[in-house]
């Protein structure tokens, strides 16, 4: 299994800032003359680097126009069968409400999904509620509640806890504006790895393979999104897409880093939108700045299944490994919840100094 540690796992995230300063050493080496070193030891280090550069640069050529779209351009001109959506993380401490209202609503998504959000924040964004009736919320004070807004009917929507008993995540249906197909939605926004919110990946992964593994038994139309605290080019974001049978928009557009706002150089895409092969592809950008650390990211499908088939042809499938690894994943997941609230349970104190 691969390992889970934090500390580990956080190097998934920077592969773009790892090419750039190994560029930068290794033309330094060439201009300090390591090739002409006597014996091998120059021209071995600078090899090695040209190999972190290859490496680190293959894993995340997909997110880069150099290669063709996973998911097609949209091709129809029908409204009826579009779906728009906007994903904001608004960063729970911060204060410019007014500021992440104006950009939803000049956005004007059929449907939002807003993260970290506590009372104060919904209240900042209720007035969505008059163009977005349908809603499904879970504010909470732990930086991990969540707002759902839809101009569009829903039908089951819950907010349901997976595996930590404070995370929560959306689950429901929507109808597009055509009046007859149902859209499967999930919203999520796991823990990332990081000490001070889980020392391992493990749950994090396990929510977002528990999602999978469902949408795998069901044969319609599904997009999952949120802030998942992991990037698209590692190896669980890529055994999700396998597992689930979804795509990445993003693979063949662009980058589109979303995380962290404030640190143009210290950027990676950690908001996500991830589609089954009946959508194209009629927009998507990274809304401006909203005094969050992490850019909102807005999409616009089209619903066009007459070309799912072949844009299945662009889908890696799952094999029996990879079955076996989210299974291990989901399980090790359950363990360690299951570890920490019997922990909690003899330990009541901890739990309230770090609520």
């Amino acid at each position: 299994m691969r390992q889970t540690a934090w500390w580990i796992r956080v190097f998934d995230f920077p592969r773009l800032q790892i090419v750039g300063v190994t560029l930068l050493t290794l033309g330094g080496a060439a201009m300090l003359g390591w090739h002409q070193l006597p014996g091998w030891a120059g021209l071995s280090a600078m090899g090695a680097l040209g190999i972190v550069v290859a490496y680190q640069s293959v894993r995340i050529a997909p997110y880069t126009p150099l290669v063709g779209k996973q998911v097609g351009d949209s091709t129809l001109k029908d409204g009826q069968r579009h779906l728009s959506l906007a994903v904001m993380n608004v960063l729970q401490f911060n204060k410019e409400g007014g500021k992440a209202l104006a950009t939803l609503q000049q956005a004007d998504p059929d449907v939002i999904m807003a993260v970290e959000t506590d009372k104060w924040w919904y209240e900042q964004l209720k007035p969505l509620e008059k163009t977005h009736p349908y809603t499904c919320h879970e504010p909470l004070d732990n930086t991990y509640g969540l707002l759902f807004f839809s101009r569009l009917p829903l039908e089951g929507c819950q907010v349901k806890y997976l595996l930590d008993d404070d995370v929560p995540s959306l689950h429901s249906r929507v109808q597009l504006p055509d009046g007859k197909t149902w859209v499967r939605l999930y919203g999520l926004h796991p823990k990332p790895p990081a000490p001070a919110e889980s020392k391992t990946s493990t749950k994090r992964d396990a929510e977002l393979l528990l999602v999978g593994k469902e949408i795998e038994q069901h044969d319609e139309p599904t997009i999952v999104f949120g802030d998942m605290n992991d990037v698209a080019w590692s190896h669980t974001s890529e055994l999700f897409r396998r597992v689930s049978g979804l795509m990445d928009p993003r693979v063949g557009r662009g980058l589109l880093p979303t995380f962290h706002a404030d640190y143009s150089v210290l950027r990676w895409p950690l908001d996500h939108v991830f589609v089954s092969p009946d959508f194209k592809v009629d927009d998507m950008q990274r809304l401006p700045y909203v005094g969050s650390d992490h850019f909102p990211i807005y999409i616009k499908l089209s619903y066009e299944p007459h070309d799912k088939e072949k844009q299945e042809e662009n889908c890696e499938e799952a094999d029996a490994d990879d079955h076996q690894e989210a299974d291990e994943k989901i399980r090790e997941g359950h363990e360690e919840e299951a570890e920490e609230e019997a922990e909690e349970a003899a330990n009541p104190e901890k739990k309230e100094l770090t609520t």
